[in-house]
């Protein structure tokens, strides 16, 4: 049997790490402590698999392990850590939005527009200080199809995409948590929310332009850095019970 051996490493892994192999995604929600064995399972991955059709998509190891290796260090271990991993890209007809046709001129002989959103990552996390961490990122792909009669009169046919990712960070703080206002402004690229009340609310927000998966981490954690900011140094906030 073809890819005997690799079949049966892909039923050894973790019961999400095969989720993300076969169907490229999954959600769910677990302590702190049950995320462990999923991220130990992943990193095997490219030791145990080289058929192309079950690699992980790189967005994994670049930005969801990290992720959840990093709220995992700042959760209690009774910390519920719920994720929504969605791998399967911005091209499913759900994702699609309406189509629009533009105005061309010869030699473009017809030329189709929509765009797609694609959430690929959520995450909420019950962190160590009683504050709740909710961060999402989504790919806003724009797609444009041309038709185009060539010198030879042949007509091509031809497609492009333009990538916005948009990065939304969370923190709705413990009640009567202590809290500080920035000594300084937020960097240009990331604009920030602020909701006062029993429970003071952060959000913050960074809009990105043709996305690197290399840099997806650091644009989630420079965004991620702002409701950070809000909490006077050496003080924990108060946890609720």
């Amino acid at each position: 049997m073809f890819w005997r051996k690799q079949k049966a490493a892909i039923q050894r892994f973790h019961p999400l790490h095969r989720a993300l192999t076969l169907e490229k995604g999954f959600t769910v929600s677990l302590r702190r402590d049950d995320w462990e064995p999923v991220i130990q399972s992943l990193a095997r991955h490219t030791t145990e698999i080289r058929r192309r059709k079950w690699r992980l998509d790189e967005r994994v190891p670049g930005a969801l392990v990290p992720m959840l290796r990093i709220l995992a260090s700042d959760m209690p271990p009774d910390g519920v850590l719920s994720v929504a991993a969605d791998m399967r890209g911005a091209e499913l007809p759900e994702k699609k939005g309406p189509e629009v046709e533009m105005p061309v001129r010869p030699p473009v002989l017809g030329m189709h527009q929509w765009y797609a959103l694609d959430p690929w990552l959520r995450m909420r996390a019950e962190l160590r200080d009683g504050s709740v961490l909710e961060l999402a990122v989504t790919d806003r792909v724009r797609f444009r199809r041309r038709r185009q009669r060539g010198s030879s009169g042949k007509v091509k046919i031809k497609t492009k995409r333009k990538t916005v990712q948009l990065v939304q960070v969370t923190r709705r703080f413990a009640k009567d948590a202590a809290v500080r206002r920035p000594g300084t402004p937020p960097p240009a690229s990331v604009r920030v929310q602020v909701k006062q009340g029993g429970r003071l609310v952060v959000r913050a927000s960074g809009k990105f332009r043709e996305p690197l998966v290399d840099r997806a981490i650091d644009r989630i954690l420079q965004v991620s850095t702002e409701p950070f900011r809000w909490t006077p140094p050496g003080t924990a906030a108060r946890r609720t019970t």
